[in-house]
This record gives structure tokens, sequence and C-alpha cells, in this order.
């Protein structure tokens, strides 16, 4: 039962690397969609203030798609090299390829393409996902992926990140998945609390919410870059050694939190500071709020009835 000069039909069917996870297409396409949206109701916002509404809408938006998408992203540590390696079991045949290992929060992704695609009469082009999220199992996937006869360097890979390997590569980067994981829904949260706040007069609070964001989001980069404190094992494939760097995915989230932290920084200063000039950015009114907030003047309610009826001189008498 073999095909193609003496190699097993592993795969009958050419297979192709997908560009886009789908969870993360539809993360990008629902906030794309609130953009549009917003957009389309842009020039219904009279003067100055539409610009205002623009920018405060979109980097909002920006951070809290950020947020979320990361999470199914597989570009957070990630390399690459070229390497001529063998393809198969049971085969002496060895090939020109470019081999890619992908690291996110919930797993890995593994890439193989040939250079040339075309090689030993098939097209190698692969793209393989190995999940350790919640309710996944590793190492169940690893043996599917023996069954199917996945080409050495993608079984290789998936090996070194294995729970019974002793490079110990699946315990670092899951739990750091797991922490970082955890710690940006703690700030997407916060992101939904600190655009609650900010549409009510308490920009001071709203304020707080946001640099509490952007701290939670700078403890997801500190939990995920604690894999690179630990001696990982060394990733051989023939005569070249895959190295891993931090990805896409790693530096947005960084300078998401860093955004972050500069707008709940300006917020809570200009609190204090410019509190009128807040409440133009924030509502587009020139109203001043501030003196009251920052108290130099007491709140005075004014009673309509109080000046119709005068003020009632009230006497009460008991009869025993």
């Amino acid at each position: 039962m073999t095909l193609w000069n003496g190699e097993l039909p592993f795969y009958p069917q050419p297979r192709h690397a997908p560009g886009f996870s789908v969870p993360l297409l539809i993360v990008i396409l629902v906030f794309l969609a609130l953009a549009a949206s917003f957009l389309l109701i842009l020039p219904g916002i009279r003067g100055h203030s539409r610009w205002f509404w623009l920018v405060r809408v979109l980097l909002s938006l920006f951070i809290g798609a950020e947020i979320v998408a990361v999470h199914f992203s597989a570009q957070w540590s990630v390399g690459g090299m070229n390497t001529n390696t063998s393809y198969k079991a049971f085969s002496a045949a060895r090939v020109s390829v470019h081999v890619g290992l992908h690291v996110g929060l919930a797993g890995i992704n593994i890439t193989l393409t040939g250079t040339p695609v075309q090689q030993l009469n098939e097209t190698i082009d692969y793209n393989e996902r190995f999940n350790w999220r919640l309710g996944e199992n590793y190492a169940e996937e690893y043996l599917e992926a023996l069954e199917k006869g996945l080409p050495d360097p993608v079984l290789y890979l998936a090996e070194k990140f294995t729970p019974s390997s002793p490079c110990g590569l699946y315990r670092q980067y899951r739990l750091a998945g797991h922490y970082a994981s955890a710690t940006l829904w703690v700030a997407f949260c916060f992101w939904l609390l600190s655009n609650a706040l900010l549409s009510m007069p308490v920009p001071l609070y709203g304020g707080l919410a946001l640099l509490t964001t952007g701290a939670f989001t700078l403890f997801s980069i500190f939990a995920f870059a604690s894999v690179s404190s630990v001696q990982l094992c060394p990733l051989r494939l023939g005569s070249s050694t895959l190295t891993t760097h931090y990805g896409a995915a790693f530096w947005v989230t960084l300078a998401t939190g860093i955004l972050c932290l500069l707008l709940g920084v300006a917020v809570v200063s200009l609190h204090y500071s410019r509190p009128s000039a807040l409440r133009t950015f924030l509502d587009g009114s020139g109203k001043d709020y501030g003196s009251q907030a920052k108290g130099n003047f007491p709140l005075i309610l004014n009673n309509p009835l109080h000046k119709q009826f005068g003020a009632l001189d009230l006497t009460t008498s008991t009869k025993l």
C-alpha cells in the first residue's frame, strides 16, 4: 500500500496553512462592525465634539479588540528556520523545508513548508495545531498526530511540548498561557467598566479603571515572559537549531498596556488640574464641573417653591 515513489499515503490531498484562526477572525469582524457602525453615525454629531468622539471611540475599540484577539493568536512566541531533514518515518528521503513554530496562550502551531513546495511528488504544506487549554488533552492530540503519520519535523517539535518530555516546555508555556489569559480577561472586564464610568460624571473612577486595565494587561506580559527565565532545551532539525523570540501578539499587548496606563494617568491628572478640559474631551461640552468636584465651592440646590410660598414658620403645640 504505497504510492508516490514508495511514500506512505498519509495525506491523499494536500493541506494548506490557514492565514487566520476562525475565533480570531470573528473577533476582528465584530469589532470592525462596531467601528463601522460608529463611523456611520459620526456625521450626525455636530461641531468639534465629532472629532473628540472619533478619537475616544476608536481608541476604546482598539484596546478592547486587542485584549480579546490576542487570546486566539499564536504569535506570542515565534521561530522558524530552513533546514534539510528527513520527511517521513520508514523512509530515507530528505527534503528541504521551512519549519515554523508559533506559540500562543492556548497551544502551539507547527508549520512545515517545502522549498520548493512540490517535492517527492507531493505538496509539502502543513499547519498543525496542538492545544493545551482547559478541557483539551495535548497528549491525546499528539497520539492522533502519530496515527495520522505527520511528517517527522512536525512530530519532533510536537513531542518536545508533550507533558512527558524532559524538556519541560509543556509545563512552562501551559502555566504561563493560563495566567496570561486569566489576567487579560480581568483587564477586559476593567475595560468595560472604564467605558461605563467615563460615560458618567465620574471621570476620576474611569481613569482609575483604565489604570487597572493597563496594569492587568502588563501582568499578562510578565506572566508569559516568565518562561524565558528557564533554560529551554535545544530544538534541532538536521544541522540547524530553531530559536524563538517574542512575536507580534506579545509586543502589541505590551503597547496596549502602556497606552492604557498613559490614558489613565492623563484622565486622573486632568481631573485634578483641568476638569473642564476633561469634560470637553469626554462629552464635547464646556461646562465647568470641576469646581464642585474639587471641593472649592459648596453645591447649592435652588427650590422654586421656596420663593413662591415663602418661609413657613411651623409651630407645634400640644394640649393636654
